[in-house]
């Protein structure tokens, strides 16, 4: 069963990682080849090693194929491209728990009736119409409602990152092929165009499960908010209550990731154990207590499905979100065993577990929560078979907590870059009072009729934020660091397994050695001369990571997506951290626009930051920062490990009687390095272009230009693309952006001047790096493609 599972397991993670599904005859081919590799097996079973090696092979091969099987079915059921940005006619019930928004409401949509090419699934957006009318706003929807809509479709796209969130991936293991918004008429239709694409509720609940219980999660969801009007931890006992994790804001979910809490605050692996625990004790407890039901059944076996039930009505409650799936198979498998009387190996149903959780959800490897689980799982078993006297309860607490921080650190540096230093403090006091106390209470006030239990949850919740907002306050209380190089990983895991042997196990301090490589061993970066720059995909947005041999440099951080998210947060500090970059030597933002500057605010929060370079305007929030700040203006100059920068534009001040642009005021940056040179241009428009011509044309040729503008039709003129003579052209813009960036004219000028085109929407963040030898260009979405990109 263990090589099975650790097989299967193999082959379902080999496959995530394939650029394109195999064909069909392939997998066929496999399969045969593993079933004569079982054979072998089952011939040679007298031979212990050549029978395990054989069926961990022959298993990985099934896993492959299992994954690419169920991967081709999915990935089949998608948008036809070509009715991309059209308007599309749909039918269909509202299948979720609808999310509101400043600017409208979020909702995913079965679709019941489309057009040939329209998934099953789909994730709509409804935001305000541009009629004042109450019937074109978006209205109060409810989970299990049937609704025609006309919508915009486009398939799923995301930000491409090196080290970033797969927005693409996440849409494929909820089964969402397809995004979009509903249409809404404008307001100068005329009044039958009005009446047909106009949204209409065609009826109140279809009557499935799925929707039956989304609208009862919604039913809590509203009780809650109104039990709790203005209360400001509402969002997290709706969270532990239903699942609904957006409840929580994005300041919160920062404090408990400083804190190392997030696994609790929302339905979690743990919470439905502990359900199904006191489910069990408590059937256990009354079942031995009648005879005749005793005789009927055994109390253990009663128990375990007492248990197993228990966890479906949480998971069911919490959405079966992916998460609490995993484990709500977990606790299958060991009430299975329980059941069947095969409970008599840890090692051997945590395996089986982690075959059905495959078998069912071959996408759950995606999941940084699928790997923490089982990891924390793993290493609980691992010290609790660990032999020795019996220790006091306490002891034995401080015990588990240390081994499963110590090994978890590991992976989650791996996916996160962090570690939570006061995380052991932290869950000590949080788990035993949000799994014991506050989550239990919330269920009860999802139950019962009984404002007090959720006032009362409230308050203990109150007190738990209060302590980790001091832990999260003291100093160094995250470990922040680069992505770890991947053949240190092992490394360090056979390092915390000796580390956690049993107490009188000689040497075991020596196992930290093997974690060193973990911490020491950076990220190559630029050597002395050479220029690295990356174009980072923030969508319709601009930020570009400029990096010499010791210094760094940020041109623009991207746009704010809204009043909780950025850029900054979202894509550069990640970026920067992971890798290695702890501070910026230099800012620089071109101009004052959100899609160049909004994400800045963010990066200065965030990170060091010793100067920031700035055409803004006085009052602007930027400018506040307790950092050096200078205006950007023609002919400052500076070099840093032999690489040059200069201003170009803008100049001191504009001519006499004229008045400027925003867009025409921006920064123009010009890097000089052995390897080759970079114009970066922000958004200026044509009056700039002519100016730089006329000012300083030797100093605009250069090797690769950042577009400007995004290649819109107010931008690019022969006559400086001409000067420019760019052998690559970057064009930073969003997918299907509503600007229509970059104009096709645009892209003629820069075929004719013979320009290889590198675009953020179709090929992620783009890198660049001057060497003496030459330039290496790496685009993230052709580098790591995995099979459910768009092309």
């Amino acid at each position: 069963m263990r090589l099975a599972a650790l097989g299967f397991a193999l082959g379902v993670w080999l496959l995530q990682w394939q650029p394109d599904l195999p064909a069909m005859p392939w997998l066929a081919a496999g399969l045969v080849a593993a079933c004569a590799l079982l054979a072998v097996a089952w011939v040679s079973k007298r031979i212990a090693p050549l029978t395990a090696v054989l069926a961990f092979c022959a298993f990985t091969i099934f896993g492959f194929s299992w994954a690419a099987f169920l991967a081709d079915l999915r990935v089949a059921d998608r948008l036809d491209a070509r009715l991309e940005g059209r308007d599309v006619p749909v039918t269909g019930v509202v299948a979720s728990l609808p999310q509101e928004f400043e600017r409208g409401v979020r909702f995913d949509f079965d679709v019941e009736s489309p057009l040939a090419g329209v998934p099953r699934s789909i994730a709509l957006s409804w935001y305000a119409g541009p009629i004042g009318e109450n019937a074109l706003q978006a209205p109060p929807l409810r989970a299990g409602e049937r609704w025609r809509f006309t919508v915009r479709l486009r398939r799923p796209h995301g930000s491409v990152n090196p080290h970033g969130f797969d927005y693409e991936a996440w849409l494929l293991e909820r089964s969402i092929r397809a995004t979009g918004y509903v249409r809404l008429p404008s307001a100068r239709a005329a009044s039958d165009a009005l009446a047909r694409d106009k949204p209409e509720r065609l009826a109140e609940f279809v009557p499935r499960p799925a929707y039956a219980i989304e609208r009862l999660r919604q039913a809590v969801r509203d009780r809650f908010l109104a039990a709790l009007p203005e209360k400001p931890f509402a969002g997290v006992l709706i969270a532990l209550a239903i699942g609904d994790q957006r409840a929580i804001d994005a300041e919160e979910w920062q404090l408990f990731a400083r804190t190392g809490v997030s696994h609790l605050m929302s339905i979690s692996g743990l919470h439905v154990t502990m359900v199904a625990s006191l489910f069990a004790a408590f059937v256990s407890f009354v079942w031995r207590r009648i005879p005749r039901l005793v005789l009927r059944l055994p109390a253990q076996k009663a128990a375990a499905l007492a248990g197993f039930l228990a966890a479906l009505a949480y998971c069911l409650l919490s959405g079966f979100a992916v998460p609490a799936q995993r484990t709500l198979y977990m606790v299958g498998v060991v009430a299975a065993a329980l059941w069947l009387g095969w409970l008599t190996s840890a090692s051997r149903v945590l395996a089986a577990a982690l075959l059905v959780v495959l078998l069912l959800d071959p996408w759950a490897v995606l999941s940084p929560g699928f790997w923490l689980s089982f990891a924390a799982v793993a290493v609980i078993f691992y010290i609790a078979g660990a032999r020795g006297a019996p220790a006091h309860w306490l002891a034995q607490w401080g015990r588990v907590q240390w081994a499963v921080t110590l090994g978890l650190a590991p992976l989650l540096l791996v996916l996160f870059q962090q570690v939570s230093l006061v995380s052991p403090l932290a869950n000590a006091v949080a788990i035993p009072l949000v799994s014991l106390v506050i989550a239990p209470l919330a269920l009860a006030g999802a139950v019962l009729p009984l404002d007090w239990i959720l006032e009362l949850a409230h308050v203990l919740m109150e007190w738990l934020m209060r302590l980790l907002e001091w832990l999260a306050q003291l100093p160094g209380a995250v470990w922040h660091q680069h992505v770890p190089a991947p053949w240190t990983l092992p490394l360090a895991l056979i390092g915390i397994l000796w580390m956690l042997l049993p107490r009188g196990f000689p040497a075991r301090a020596l196992g930290a050695l093997l974690l060193l490589p973990l911490f020491a061993v950076s990220p190559p970066g630029p050597k002395p001369g050479e220029l690295w720059l990356t174009v980072l995909d923030v969508g319709q947005g601009l930020a570009v990571v400029a990096r010499t041999e010791k210094h760094t440099l940020l041109y623009d951080a991207g746009p704010a997506f809204n009043a909780s998210a950025d850029s900054g947060s979202r894509v550069i500090v990640p970026y920067l951290r992971s890798e290695g970059v702890a501070g910026l030597d230099a800012l620089v933002v071109s101009h004052d626009d959100n899609d160049h500057a909004g994400g800045a605010g963010s990066v200065l929060d965030a990170i060091p930051v010793g100067m920031v370079w700035a055409s803004l305007p006085p009052e602007h929030a930027v400018l506040e920062a307790p950092t050096w700040r200078l205006p950007c203006l023609a002919g400052k100059r500076w070099a840093w490990d032999g690489v040059t920068f200069a201003f170009l534009h803008p100049l001191d001040e504009p001519p006499a009687g004229h008045r400027i642009r925003a867009n025409n005021r921006s920064c123009v940056l010009r890097i000089e390095s052995p390897g080759g040179r970079v114009l970066l241009t922000g958004d200026i428009e044509r009056a700039a272009e002519r100016e730089l011509l006329q000012r300083a044309p030797q100093l605009l040729t250069a090797e690769a230009l950042l577009v400007p503008h995004h290649g819109s039709a107010s931008s690019s003129t022969v006559e400086f693309i001409r000067q420019v003579a760019p052998r690559w052209a970057v064009f930073a813009v969003g997918y299907r952006n509503r600007f229509g960036h970059p104009r096709e004219d645009v892209l003629a000028r820069y075929r004719d001047a013979g320009s290889a085109l590198l675009r953020t929407d179709s090929g992620g963040a783009v890198q660049l790096r001057f060497r003496a030898e030459g330039v290496e260009i790496l685009a993230e979405r052709e580098r790591s493609r995995r099979y459910w990109h768009e092309r």
